[in-house]
């Protein structure tokens, strides 16, 4: 069936392909008739030709059709214009023209959230990546730079407040009670980054001044309700602007900055100019409805979508298929934001963990492709960790080679070169080269080939002389079954494994060929290897160190990463060969966590991540065929000897962490870390008091981190009080949908055997909504990764996730085509559950009516 439906298959759109706007748009105009039915939209496009060519002028369009075409004062009739595929062609003869157009649209209808639409008696947009030919017609592509004037007229009582993107220039009002507003950008954008926002809002308003002396005003936007949950994301806004200032030289470039929260987001927040639309869970937080882990979120990706203004809006990218140009950048540039906010440590942990859950699995699976990728028939499916994460990972490696200060004159340089401009990610490379003062010649095969590349590290000693030989490799991925070797910057030290210091300092090692030798002189006593510290370069390392030897580093290595990383592969080490069949020998982990534990110079974040077993899901990636239930099983079995060899430890530590009142500081959120750690920890021993102590957390917690780490342990178990809480915590919050959220995907992350069954009756229950992308991420989305419930041996959980895409499909297909890379790893698993997951995904493929979203994600893992 897959064959006889490629010959009808989307069109591929090809980075080789690209060619030059045919027309340009200095200026658009645009006036906003609004109303939730039906809203009128009047686009006046100030055209200019583009080159010598006599091509039309093409706008593109989806599901929308001109009430009106106007040239230059002319009204054409319908044989001077023509549709093609949504695009309207108008023929013109000149090289400049004014050119007017009218459409109707039904927000209240568009179920896409892309364009225009309703959310929650909001009206809003989302135009990234192609949503703006959903409003009005338009060259909808990110190298059509123009200078917006927006005027917006509604009726005052349901859309008291007009926000669109830049600084407002006009107000007034309207018979019948409406009223009008006017916006002006004065900063050339793409109409990705086009924002409206009407509805009735409150906003928390406060002032940043910039280091040239000028007030900005600030403003975040939400339903009156929730104002007071606004506080912490002005704190974050304000500090992100200061530290764009210090560590780039980058100051904000309008007099007001706006950010909006709305319930019904694809994504997690937009960074169009100067008003920034926000999923609403990344916007709100207090401390009874947000975890530590919202609160940094919120942090994080206001920072995101604020220093965007320079990596994305004032330098924007030239094609979709540079998009790591900007999301590679501000992702780095946020990761390191945070990093200087809180615990550098925990963030770099935090960082690896989700690139390895994400990332690394896209790498080897089906949809691998590069950081820029050469062809695609869907852009939203490009939004991927690759692009995001893997392109952080990217920049990371020029910032180490280069050092802070000549990375920071090569981001000077890219900034000031391009300002204005729509870029690409070889003028990013070129400027690097020049202000950085470095050879990429090499390193832009990052931005061309997939896949994660693996290093074997072997370190032999004879006498005084320590060799370390280092090989690289990178296995195929589709389209690319050859590999060139990589540029890999792995900083280096060895250890004296005697008296536990550092033999000589750090080393970079820039490794650029298959195989390379480093050898150290000097070295008396035996030496213990720390490679890639930091993660200083997104790969796979394989070396020939010993459990002793990674026993030692956890407690010795003066790099957090490689710490956390030695305790992390001491336990990976010993989960994969009791899995493979051997004898399992615990008392090296076990004393390792111990000593972890012990040492008082470590702050409780840290410990909190180090003495965390890997997941189920990274456990299987070290294996050439997933086995589930063994994993599983065996992770449990190591789970259970590290609670009960170490309960002593676990009461004191959970003791030791309790607070008196919430506070939220890195030393409050280590310890509230390390509290639900170690209360997991009591859980599993069986400890006759274990759910009794969990309810008590759960029903005196003054905070909802507390809160749902102790519901979280009450889902995995079988106590009476399990459904006492999860009943409890519903009452508590069934009308705060954020919250609600939690309670979904506690219950579809939950290890108990049954788990499969509880997601299938709770999609069924009357607060599961497919209209809201939130809700789908939190069942569907959380249950596609809890790896032993979603890989039965029978395939429900395939056929129930196939159902999800399928119905979700017809009402917002980018979110369904999110859902489908679980299915796609089929190749990892046993013949029975892989001719499972091709049979949902063949049944997907089949489907009457696919999006091009879905097709493309589905279609590309049964190949």
């Amino acid at each position: 069936m897959l064959d006889a439906l490629s010959a009808a298959a989307p069109s591929v759109i090809r980075r080789q392909d690209y060619r030059p706007p045919d027309w340009l748009v200095p200026e658009i105009e645009l006036d906003f008739t609004l109303d939730g039915v039906k809203s009128r939209v009047r686009a006046v496009l100030q055209v200019e030709r583009n080159g010598d060519h006599r091509r039309p002028l093409t706008l593109d369009g989806d599901d929308i059709t001109p009430e009106l075409v106007r040239v230059d004062g002319v009204t054409l009739g319908g044989d001077a214009w023509s549709l093609d595929d949504g695009r309207l062609v108008v023929p013109l003869p000149g090289s400049q023209h004014r050119v007017e157009t009218e459409v109707l649209l039904s927000p209240e209808l568009n179920t896409q959230l892309m364009g225009l639409y309703a959310s929650g008696g909001l009206l809003c947009t989302q135009c990234e990546a192609e949503g703006f030919r959903r409003i009005t017609f338009f060259p909808d592509r990110p190298d059509v730079l123009s200078r917006y004037t927006v005027r917006m007229e509604a009726d005052r009582a349901r859309y008291p407040v007009l926000l669109s993107n830049g600084d407002p220039v006009g107000t007034g009002e309207l018979a019948d009670g409406r009223h009008w507003a006017q916006w002006h950008d004065p900063y050339p954008k793409p109409s990705y980054l086009f924002a409206l926002v009407a509805g009735d809002l409150e906003v928390n308003r406060s002032e940043f001044t910039t280091r040239s002396g000028r007030v900005v005003e600030l403003g975040i936007w939400v339903r009156k309700d929730d104002l007071p949950k606004t506080d912490h994301a002005m704190a974050a806004l304000k500090a992100s602007m200061a530290w764009d200032e210090q560590v780039y030289g980058r100051e904000y470039d309008l007099d007001v900055f706006n950010i909006v929260a709305v319930s019904d987001f694809n994504f997690g927040a937009m960074e169009n100019k100067g008003l920034n639309i926000f999923n609403s869970r990344y916007i709100l937080a207090d401390p009874d409805t947000a975890t530590d882990a919202d609160y940094d979120a919120v942090a994080g990706v206001v920072a995101h979508e604020y220093f965007h203004n320079w990596s994305g809006n004032r330098v924007t990218c030239r094609d979709w298929f540079q998009l790591s140009l900007k999301e590679g950048f501000t992702v780095y540039r946020d990761q390191c934001f945070s990093a200087d906010q809180g615990s550098a440590a925990v963030k770099r942990i935090e960082d690896v963990r989700m690139l390895r859950a994400a990332q690394f699995p896209e790498d080897a699976g089906p949809l691998a492709h590069p950081i820029r990728p050469d062809s695609y028939i869907e852009i939203s499916n490009f939004y991927t960790a690759t692009i995001y994460n893997k392109g952080a990972e990217v920049i990371r490696m020029m910032a180490v080679m280069a050092g802070p200060e000549r990375f920071r004159r090569g981001t000077d340089l890219y900034f000031e070169r391009h300002d204005g401009q729509a870029a690409t990610c070889d003028d990013f490379i070129a400027a690097m080269e020049e202000g950085a003062g470095l050879d990429l010649g090499q390193f832009r095969r990052w931005y061309e080939q997939a896949g994660t590349p693996r290093v074997t590290a072997t370190l032999t000693q004879k006498g005084s002389t320590v060799s370390l030989r280092l090989e690289q490799q990178l296995a195929a991925t589709p389209g690319q079954p050859d590999k060139q070797p990589m540029v890999l910057p792995l900083r280096v030290r060895l250890f004296n494994e005697r008296s536990g210091e550092p033999l000589g300092e750090e080393r970079l090692v820039v490794m650029t060929v298959a195989e390379q030798t480093v050898v150290f002189e000097n070295v008396a006593d035996r030496a213990v290897l720390s490679i890639n510290r930091g993660f200083s370069a997104p790969v796979t390392v394989e070396t020939n160190r010993t459990p002793s030897d990674l026993a030692f580093l956890s407690a010795h290595d003066d790099d957090p990463f490689a710490r956390y990383e030695a305790m992390q592969q001491l336990m990976l080490d010993t989960l994969v060969g009791a899995i493979a069949g051997g004898t399992p020998d615990h008392a090296p982990v076990i004393a390792a966590i111990r000593n972890t534990l012990a040492d008082p110079a470590l702050d409780k974040a840290f410990v909190a991540e180090a003495v965390l077993l890997p997941s189920e899901g990274f456990i299987g990636d070290h294996m050439l065929v997933v086995d589930p239930d063994a994993i599983h099983a065996a992770r449990e079995a190591l789970r259970r000897e590290i609670a009960t060899g170490l309960m002593a430890e676990w009461r004191a530590a959970y003791a030791d962490c309790q607070a008196n009142r919430f506070e939220y500081s890195s030393k409050a959120k280590g310890a509230r870390r390390l509290r639900s750690v170690a209360l997991g920890y009591i859980a599993v021993s069986d400890a006759p008091d274990a759910a009794a102590l969990a309810f008590g957390q759960f029903e005196t917690a003054d905070n909802m981190t507390d809160r749902q780490g102790a519901l979280g342990t009450l889902a995995n178990g079988d106590s009476a009080e399990r459904l006492t809480a999860l009943g409890a915590f519903y009452d508590r919050y069934r009308d705060n949908a954020l919250v609600l959220d939690k309670w979904f995907s506690t219950q579809a992350l939950s290890l108990r055997d049954d788990t499969l069954d509880q997601v299938i009756a709770l999609s069924k229950h009357a607060d599961f909504t497919l209209a809201n992308p939130n809700r789908v991420r939190a069942l569907a989305g959380a249950f596609a990764v809890n790896q032993r419930a979603f890989h039965t041996e029978d395939g429900r959980g395939y056929a129930f996730l196939a159902d999800i895409i399928v119905a979700l499909d017809r009402i917002n297909p980018q979110t369904a085509a999110r859902l489908v890379p679980p299915l796609g790893r089929w190749r990892r698993f046993g013949e029975g559950r892989a001719a499972l997951m091709r049979q949902a995904l063949q049944r997907i493929v089949d489907t009457p009516g696919l999006s091009k979203d879905v097709y493309e994600q589905a279609s590309k893992s049964l190949v």
